[in-house]
């Protein structure tokens, strides 16, 4: 079988467009990504990992690495706001032909290196600092040219340049916008006390969390229930998180809090949005992935997940037939159905918690959740 396509360029260096550019490469193609950052730096403190996600890294071959530099795990505890433990949830391996972790955490910087120097080591052809200028689409390719003053000719063009993406406002004017659902998550990098050896959830009025990310470190999540997304000076944000921290009188918790005014923390806000872009996720030789088409808030810790997913399903399809619009279509009638059930269910886990609505509901979108995202993509 001859492969849709020779030559790729994929815009975006994050998670979704590191892989498309690994799994195309490692069969051969020729690949271009170009990242608009020229640091190739992303922000952020810690990252969950899932089974189904851990299975995605050992596709793109990398788990071993992600084992060694963060931490592995299994089930997760839930707490009330005083620290009872309410329950340890067991956590099923995803379906695979070998055995994969139920979980884990990494720091998300930590992560990117590792997918970057995956993707140089595939033989990606790496350009930082620009981003495309102009695309025009002709019957037998696609011109782009860029930033730096250059061009290329390709077969196809992955738009993998995340929520806010500039491809989809040029290329899908009709996509929707990302839809903010009235919540924030604040984030830090602390010190793991020993007794945190697994994610551990303390609920309340809103959630607190945390999740190990090395032998040494966790991080903490916590989420807050804002009807408008303001800003918040930077300067006010180890308070504004210490404040917050107050409604959970659980010791462990309360132990963690002088932590959040040392310079290590590195506290992250920022109010959570979501989208959900129906299909066609292609036009043409242009086709969207991750972020782009399906940014999800993360009660389900699958965004970053489903991301790489859909990554990894286009590259097996663009191998699968040598008819480039046959492929894509079989790509997203592959994808459409995970990526929605992610999206929509983590929105409707948000509303019940920002209500205090049905915990069984809560409870059972979740069981219902891991079980179908364990299952074989």
């Amino acid at each position: 079988m001859i492969a849709a396509v020779n030559k790729v360029l994929v815009i975006g260096g994050g998670f979704s467009g590191m892989t498309a550019a690994i799994q195309l490469a490692r069969q051969g193609v020729e690949v271009d990504l170009v990242e608009i950052d020229p640091l190739w730096c992303p922000l952020g403190a810690g990252i969950t990992l899932s089974g189904p996600t851990l299975r995605a890294l050992d596709t793109v071959g990398i788990l071993e690495r992600v084992a060694g530099e963060g931490y592995l795990s299994t089930n997760f505890d839930v707490f009330s706001p005083a620290g009872e433990l309410i329950v340890q949830l067991a956590l099923r391996p995803p379906v695979s032909d070998k055995p994969i972790p139920c979980g884990g955490g990494i720091l998300r910087p930590v992560l990117a290196r590792i997918f970057a120097d995956k993707t140089r080591e595939v033989g990606t052809n790496v350009r930082l600092g620009i981003t495309f200028d102009s695309i025009i689409e002709r019957e037998d390719g696609i011109e782009v040219s860029f930033t730096d003053g250059t061009s290329g000719r390709y077969d196809l063009v992955i738009a993998a340049d995340g929520v806010h993406s500039r491809m989809r406002k040029d290329f899908f004017p009709e996509a929707p916008s990302p839809k903010p659902i009235h919540q924030s998550v604040w984030r830090a990098v602390l010190k793991r006390p020993p007794e945190i050896v697994r994610p551990s959830h303390w609920l309340g009025r809103t959630k607190v969390g945390v999740n190990p990310i090395s032998e040494t470190h966790m991080y903490m999540f916590l989420m807050e229930n804002r009807e408008f997304s303001e800003w918040i000076d930077p300067a006010s944000w180890p308070g504004e998180m210490a404040r917050l921290l107050g409604e959970f009188p659980a010791p462990i918790l309360q132990m963690l809090v002088p932590q959040l005014y040392e310079p290590g923390a590195n506290i992250d806000y920022r109010p959570l949005a979501n989208l959900l872009v129906p299909l066609p996720w292609h036009k043409g030789r242009i086709v969207m992935i991750g972020d782009t088409v399906h940014a999800t808030t993360p009660h389900l810790a699958s965004g970053a997940g489903i991301g790489i997913e859909s990554a990894i399903v286009l590259a097996e399809e663009l191998f699968a037939d040598s008819d480039l619009q046959a492929a894509l279509a079989r790509f997203e009638a592959r994808r459409w159905e995970r990526c929605q059930l992610v999206v929509e269910n983590s929105a409707r886990l948000c509303e019940i918690e920002k209500s205090a609505g049905d915990k069984e509901e809560h409870a059972q979108i979740m069981r219902e959740s891991t079980a179908t995202l364990a299952e074989p993509i």
